[in-house]
């Protein structure tokens, strides 16, 4: 985590400030020596949910000693010029991308589940390597996803305040101050959970009252999670709250999305259009979850071999995968398929937390060296 107080500066209002702070910072930083095998092409950033703003992230990707960095935000790409250009000030190659979700109708995968924990029939791709000419053309192809998403998004805060009387959540008050959606930023659950924490916070406090409040809202803690709570000093306060109230409540608020996930063959051919790599990002059931912090969960194993079939069959012909997250067997299985199917592998493992680290310590197994090259790839194709 980097300095608190260079933080707060990285993350200014505007664009402009937060620019012009990073020279400031700039005069007096020494930067670690950049590790080789250090990469992560899936930065979020607060054009979706982030402490980092696209400049800070950059930053903080560098002084951890990451190489390279790719940012990729929900339903936005409208964070890619700041990051390309705090990239360049700190003289740190980068690349640039965006996440979606997409709807399977109309697929073999069609009413199945796969990569996305709330919802069947809709998964989770990235869009890689986005030549930079072409970035206004995703924001003004997904602005109208976004309008959808915003729909939805006041409709679960009105079920928040249903079911929590006396929270009196505003979206236009509470959630979009958080969010750069005044700059074509996404917006999502995450955001309607940090509202919620945010107006915890402001009506009983920290430490005991809030241990005391959760408790009362029917929610049982763990030991780590209660620790959090009276942690008063930790500054990313709400962040840990907001790791609670996302697992208690949005699977009760949570409504499906419809007219916010684009079919995947106009993703397919959106991607054709612009010369990015449209990418499925695997997942993998969790059993004994590798971090330690996943619940147990199917998701696509059980018929990883329709998932590739459907990919090659819409056109799709990149693959994108978190090695920390999965065990050796489901990796070895997937880079199998990987090769059988020709697809480009991609790797990065999404940043949105305060308490997480840039650095993909994975990438130190030289089995995982395709990856490292694979992101130099990237940077040289939307460059090109």
């Amino acid at each position: 985590m980097i300095n608190i107080d260079i933080l707060n500066k990285l993350n200014a209002p505007t664009k402009a400030e937060r620019l012009a702070n990073l020279a400031e910072v700039l005069k007096t930083t020494t930067f670690p020596p950049a590790v080789p095998e250090y990469i992560n092409n899936h930065i979020h950033t607060t054009y979706s949910f982030s402490p980092y703003s696209p400049t800070a992230a950059v930053y903080a990707a560098r002084m951890e000693g990451l190489c390279t960095a790719g940012i990729i935000d929900h339903d936005s790409i409208s964070g890619a010029e700041e990051f390309l250009e705090a990239a360049k000030m700190i003289n740190m190659p980068v690349t640039i991308g965006m996440e979606c979700r997409v709807s399977m109708d109309g697929t073999r995968l069609q009413g199945r589940r796969t990569n996305n924990p709330d919802q069947v029939g809709v998964s989770y791709m990235t869009i890689q390597s986005v030549p930079h000419d072409k970035i206004a053309t995703l924001t003004e192809f997904f602005r109208p996803y976004q309008a959808a998403r915003h729909l939805r998004n006041r409709q679960m805060i009105e079920k928040i305040n249903s079911l929590l009387p006396g929270i009196d959540l505003d979206y236009d008050r509470d959630v979009l101050p958080l969010s750069e959606a005044s700059d074509n930023g996404g917006v999502t659950e995450r955001h309607l959970m940090y509202a919620l924490a945010k107006k915890l916070v402001a009506q009983v406090g920290k430490g005991e009252a809030m241990v005391k409040k959760l408790n009362d809202m029917g929610l049982t803690l763990s030991a780590k999670q209660e620790a959090q709570m009276l942690d008063t000093a930790y500054p990313f306060y709400e962040y840990d709250l907001l790791g609670i109230l996302k697992s208690a409540f949005v699977p009760q608020i949570f409504i499906d999305a419809t007219d916010e996930c684009p079919k995947l063959p106009d993703m397919v051919k959106l991607c054709a259009d612009v010369d990015a790599y449209l990418c499925y990002a695997y997942l993998g059931d969790v059993g004994d979850s590798v971090t330690g912090d996943k619940k147990a969960q199917k998701f696509e194993d059980d018929y990883l071999d329709d998932v590739f079939e459907c990919l090659k069959e819409e056109g799709v012909k990149a693959v994108t995968y978190m090695p920390t997250r999965n065990t050796q067997a489901q990796l070895e299985r997937l880079r199998g398929l990987c090769d059988q199917y020709g697809m480009f592998q991609i790797s990065g493992e999404d940043i949105n937390s305060p308490r997480q680290s840039f650095v993909i310590k994975a990438m130190e197994n030289p089995m995982f060296k395709n990856l490292i090259d694979a992101t130099w790839k990237l940077i040289e194709h939307e460059t090109k």
